[in-house]
This record gives C-alpha cells, structure tokens and sequence, in this order.
C-alpha cells in the first residue's frame, strides 16, 4: 500500500471548482496512488466523494491537462472495488464511454440476461488490475477527430475495465449503453494507423471482458455484430498475413519464409493477438454443439487458416509462445469439426513433415504442445484436456491425422517384456493416465487412444493391456469384445514379427508376457479345491452384506451390472459356474 495522502486537503482544492487547483491536487494524488491496488477500508467515503467529484468536473469543459489528469484519478479509483458507487450509474458510464470514444448515439432497452455463470476461457485473475493486462481494439461510434487525444481514450477504457471486472451492476449499465456496439465500430478500422497499440489493446480488453461476463453481449458480438469476420479480420490485420491461395496463411513480405524461420511476433503483436483469441473463445464457446450453415462455416475455415498461422509462429520468449499457442489450442477445439481440414491443406514445402502426401506441420505441433503439457504434469485437466480432445476429434474426423498420431503415438508393436504404462514413450506416458485419479483426465487419455486403435477392443487392449482398457470398455458395454460403430478404413496389418512370436504368452490384462507363476492349487484334491471356492464365495459375501464392497457380475450386455444376495446366494450352492466366454480378440484386420 502506498503512503498515507492527505484526502481531505484534496477533496478540498477539488470543491474550489478551480481548474487550476484540481489540477494540482490530482496530479499529486495520481502520482502518489499510482502503484497502489489495496485500499484502506478507513477512507472509503472520502474516495467516494472525490470520485463524485471527479466525475463533476469531467461533465464540463476543461483543459487538455485538467481532463487526463481526472482521467487518471478515476482509472485509480476504480480499483477499489469497495468504492464504485460514483461510477456505476448511467451518467457516470456514458460519460466514460464519451470519453473513451465508443459512446453510441441511442441506446437499446435495457438488458435482463444475467451475467454468465459457467467457465470462460481466459477470464482475469484475482487482484490483477486491468490496466497491467492485455486489451482490445475499438473504434468510435461517431467518426474520430483529426487527432483524437489518445491519451484521454486509453485513461477512459482503462477505468470502464476496472469497473466491469469488480462490479455487476457496472456490467448490467455497459450491456444496457450497448458499448459492445461502439466498441466494433473502431474494431472494423483494423487498417487504420490512427489507433495506437494502447488504444487497441485496452479496447479488445473490455470486449473479452463484456463477452466473459455478459451472456447476452456474447450472443449480439456473435451474430448481430458478425464477431467471427470482425474479429478474424483483426487477428489477420494485427498478425500481418496475407493469401497466397485460398485458406493458405503467410507473413505479408515474408510470403517465401518457411514457417520454423519466420521473425518471432513482437510483444505487441501477441498481446493483441492473444486478447482476440480469448474474446473469440467466449464467442464460439457452443459452436461445436450446434450446426453451422454454409457461410458460418466459410467464415470458421478461413478463422481456422489463421489459427493455423498462430500455431506455426512463434512469440518473443518460449514462455510466452507457449501461452500464445495455449490460447490457439483452446479456440481450434470451439471450431466446427469438419472445418479442421483446414490445418491440412498448405502445400508440402521443403522441411515440411508430409504423411500421405499431406502437410503434417501443424497436427505434428499439436502432438509435440500435448506432449509437452503432459510431461509438465501440473494442473493437467486444464493445461492437457484441450490439446488432447482436439487430438482425438482430429483423429476421429480426418483419416490422414488418425494414421499420423497412431504412426507417432502407437507403432507397431515390439516391446513385449515391459508393461504398457512402463516407460518414457508417449504410448506408455498416456496409458498411465488411463488411470489417473482425475475422472476427465483418464477418460480423455483413453478415448485418444481407442480412437487411435480405430474404436477396435482387440487392438485397443492389445496396446494397453485390458487392466487398463477395462475402465473405458465398462463405459461402453465392450467388456466382452466387438467394437464401437465408428467408421474406419481399413489397415494393413501392424503386428511385428516380436509380437507375433509372443502373442500366445502375452498375459491380456497387463498387456505383457510374465514369467510362469506357480499353480496355488497344484496338489490339492478336488474336494480342497472347492471347500477354498466356498471359502472365497462366503468371504465375498460377508463383505458385501458389510457394505466394505459391491460385488459386480459382467452381464450379456456387456456391461458391469451389481450382484446381489439372489445371485451370491446362487453362486454359494452352486460353486462350480461355468466361467464367462473369453474376450472377443479380433484381428486388427477387422477394423
């Protein structure tokens, strides 16, 4: 916390009404606040009041000085959420908004969504003024002065952030001025050169923030304001690209460069792009449940050449291209899924990866971002999930990248010795997830893989050992064999000649051939053998009637199914049951 400032002696010098003497008092007050983010709880009716008056004197006319210096005050002000009051109301706004240039001549009638309750992507953390992270690009409802003083729209969209990101009440007034729609208007002026990196910073800051916080804003950027194009357009115009052929991305100027030699994008650039790539995110957050027509379609294509681009540059720094193609990552798995073709169409060029004749470049940089996500092993079902579904739905969708990920991550199989989750490869890296405490994470792992396996039982616990397998096949009924009705080419036959010698050793349920254990039964009669059956059946039982267990029975739908007193009163009388027909190994040949 900064050093205690004498309010009162400002509130003072402010109620002269001199400009002058507000000048002077805000401009010590400002310098003196300006690193300050905590507030004293002992003078928040003072900082009240100096607000109000503050914002008394930005409703009259004032010196350029006098206006940017009340500017700043408020921007100050406005991070103690405690102590809004003064700028929530619709006055208070409209005069902000005026300021920052995106005022609309009439607004709507009021808005009544409530703001949005679920997961946004990207959202703000605690404690983090908005005026120290990334922002957005406006441009001005009504057209912008000659020499629009810049200084005075940055100061004005840095507080109306504040405001939105502390206070509900300050969103509903934003939703209900339509800010949005002044807000796209500067938007559309991507190619002006009027508009410097803050202003377009700040300005795509307080479009994240409305579309993460208002339901309502996210629907009319979405359709009304024809967020997609709008917004593709900017990420085009701040990333610098140009069209050599249709969907394919370069670098204006640089149109010749490979992609892995291509300048890192400056910190401004990935700023900027980084803030579209969220606001777009919030925009497209339930494309994938819902049909596209044609021409959203067109749009989510040309968006997902773009993406493409994101995912093959790199930022000033490893950590922040990795947050830039974290953000990629996140907004490709929001595209509709038969517009991911996209990310296969450039040409093979020199250096490319090719795989079928097709540009593996950017599926090979998806794989090599999860694998690197997975590795890290923190936080996983945030930091893995979005790479690895977009992996599998990939994979699901398009042959070509199926055969390529199952070529990367499942090749032929020659290590019959060792467990499938023991080891550094990425085979062995996933199917230890398959198993992991979070729900999300070891569904996520295993479908990846299945889809890899072509959705084959046979060949999905071939290369992870039925153990494993077991929790996904429960899910879906295929305890007893078959596959899923998903369509799927046909492949050759991957068995090496290692597997084939051993296939008849190999223990199905840990994937690996073991070592001949000794038979505990080995010299008991069969009078010894039975009297143990029994003696498991009551033990079994005992704990079941305890609750200390559920006892489960596979059923003929393939499903696991509870066994209750009725059946283990069966199996008590009648020990010797016929065992369950073994899994269903069909050859890889049937996929």
């Amino acid at each position: 916390m900064a050093m205690k400032i004498d309010l009162s002696s400002i509130i003072e010098q402010m109620q002269t009404g001199e400009q002058d003497a507000a000048l002077t008092a805000l401009q010590s007050y400002n310098k003196e606040m300006n690193q300050c983010f905590t507030f004293s709880r002992e003078e928040e009716r003072d900082r009240e009041h100096l607000g109000e008056l503050v914002l008394g004197f930005l409703n009259r006319e004032l010196q350029p000085s006098c206006l940017l210096a009340c500017l700043e005050t408020v921007r100050i002000l406005s991070r103690d959420k405690n102590c809004l009051d003064p700028f929530i109301n619709r006055s208070a706004m409209s005069t902000l908004a005026r300021y920052a240039g995106i005022a609309v001549a009439s607004t709507a009638t009021p808005a009544h969504n409530k703001p949005e309750e679920g997961q946004v992507e990207g959202e703000g953390g605690e404690g983090e003024d908005v005026e120290d992270v990334s922002s957005e690009l406006v441009k001005e409802a009504s057209p912008p002065s000659e020499n629009p003083d810049q200084e005075v729209i940055v100061e004005a969209l840095k507080s109306i952030c504040n405001i939105l990101l502390h206070n509900e009440t300050g969103q509903v007034v934003a939703a209900d001025l339509q800010l949005i729609k002044g807000v796209a208007e500067r938007l559309k002026q991507c190619h002006d050169p009027t508009w410097n990196h803050e202003v377009r910073f700040f300005d795509l800051r307080l479009t994240f923030l409305l579309t993460a916080l208002r339901v309502d804003v996210r629907a009319q950027l979405a359709q009304e304001l024809h967020g997609i194009s709008l917004l593709g357009n900017q990420l085009d115009a701040t990333l610098g690209l140009c069209w050599p052929d249709t969907l394919e991305t370069a670098r204006a100027g640089l149109e010749d460069v490979p992609p892995e030699d291509l300048p890192p994008l400056s910190r401004q650039q990935t700023e900027r792009a980084m803030e579209i790539l969220k606001i777009l995110f919030n925009i497209t957050f339930d494309t994938t449940r819902r049909k596209v027509d044609e021409e959203e379609a067109a749009e989510y294509r040309r968006l997902g050449a773009i993406l493409r681009h994101c995912l093959m540059s790199h930022a000033d720094g490893e950590e922040r291209t990795e947050e830039f193609h974290s953000h990629t990552v996140n907004l490709l798995g929001n595209l509709p899924l038969p517009c991911l073709d996209v990310l296969l169409m450039p040409k093979v060029q020199q250096g490319s990866i090719e795989y079928m004749g097709v540009n593996m470049d950017a599926v090979n940089m998806l794989l090599e971002f999860m694998e690197k996500r997975l590795d890290r092993g923190h936080k996983l079902k945030e930091t893995l999930l979005p790479s690895l579904n977009l992996l599998t739905e990939s994979g699901r969708i398009h042959r070509e990248t199926r055969k390529f990920l199952r070529s990367k991550v499942l090749p032929p199989l020659r290590d019959v010795k060792n467990r499938p989750e023991v080891g550094s490869s990425l085979r062995n890296k996933l199917v230890r997830l398959m198993t992991h405490i979070d729900t999300d994470v070891k569904d996520c792992a295993a479908e990846f893989l299945y889809v890899l396996c072509k959705e084959s039982v046979s060949r999905f616990i071939k290369y992870t050992g039925y153990g494993n397998a077991a929790g996904l096949l429960a899910a879906r009924g295929l305890l007893r064999g078959g596959r899923d009705s998903g369509i799927y080419s046909e492949d050759e036959d991957s068995e090496t000649e290692e597997y084939r010698e051993a296939k008849a050793h190999i223990n199905p349920i840990t994937g690996v051939v073991e070592e001949e254990q000794p038979n505990p039964m080995e010299g008991m009669t069969e009078e010894q053998k039975e009297y143990e059956a029994m003696k498991l059946v009551r033990m079994f039982d005992k704990l079941s009637r305890t609750n200390v267990i559920q006892p489960m029975q596979l059923g003929m739908d393939g499903k696991m199914r509870e066994l209750t007193p009725e059946d283990m009163c069966k199996l008590t009388h009648n020990p010797l049951f016929q065992q369950e027909e073994p899994v269903n190994s069909d050859s890889e040949n049937d996929a």
